[in-house]
């Protein structure tokens, strides 16, 4: 029931972070992935690497603020390997300013890629397995950031937040077609989206927000993702599930 043999993937910003790690983990056990990223070099480098390893992938270039660019890559999927059994919504983007320096402009685009782009995945996704007759499985990256909230970040509170109920809505609407909606809600994970904290000097105090005072590697976090594509995780749809080594749960 944890196999994920002869499953087909798409995965959104699948060249680096917690896609990447998932794509490479998703291929290592059986599936077809599509690498759906905006950087054509780390989409490039992500198919090579899990070809290097015995893998199947693909890649295609994809702004997931653009629907028909997000549709062009799950019919890939199709095209290429005949079905569609996951959907992996995990682009994402930040813009660290408080609240009253952040421009419209600024807020809208953290809003688009986060938000919009995650719609846009399950638009498509849930079209195209209700054609072909899938129960696949839907799954969006939110953030413990749709939880609680920190300084500095508002537009991605913003889309995280409705990234979450948005994760809720789809999975009741899409339930009688069998097919489930979960989400993800990643603590401090080493990615290139908090490479910038780093830089200012804050990975001490990144790390405290962990139980176990530790940043979490994507590799954690896409043994998770990967857990919820299997058959073993049919029960859990709806639910949008802290992958956080506790940092929700207390205050430090």
């Amino acid at each position: 029931m944890l196999s994920l043999e002869n499953k087909v993937a798409v995965i959104t910003g699948g060249g680096s972070g917690i896609g990447l790690a998932t794509a490479k983990l998703f291929a290592k056990r059986g599936a077809s992935v599509v690498i759906a990223e905006r950087d054509e070099d780390t989409g490039v480098a992500a198919v090579s690497a899990i070809e290097a390893e015995g893998g199947t992938a693909c890649f295609i270039r994809t702004d997931v603020t653009e629907f028909s660019q997000v549709e062009a890559a799950v019919n890939l999927a199709v095209e290429q390997y005949g079905r569609l059994d996951v959907m992996f919504n995990n682009a994402g983007a930040g813009i660290f300013k408080p609240l009253l320096d952040t421009e419209p402009e600024e807020f809208d685009l953290v809003v688009r890629v986060n938000l919009h782009g995650v719609y846009h995945g399950i638009l498509s996704a849930g079209r195209k397995m209700r054609d072909l007759g899938i129960a696949g499985v839907i799954i969006n990256t939110t953030s413990v950031y749709a939880y609680i909230g920190s300084k500095g970040v508002v537009g991605y509170h913003a889309a995280k937040g409705g990234a979450k109920t948005l994760t809720q809505a789809a999975a009741l609407e899409l339930a009688p077609l069998g097919i489930r909606v979960v989400g993800i809600a990643p603590g401090t994970v080493n990615t290139p989206i908090i490479q910038g904290y780093i830089a200012m000097g804050m990975e001490e105090r990144l790390a405290k927000a962990q139980m176990r005072k530790k940043i979490i590697e994507p590799e954690q976090v896409a043994e998770v993702v990967a857990f919820l594509a299997t058959d073993a995780a049919d029960a859990i749809n709806g639910s949008v599930l802290p992958v956080d080594d506790g940092l929700l749960s207390f205050k430090f």
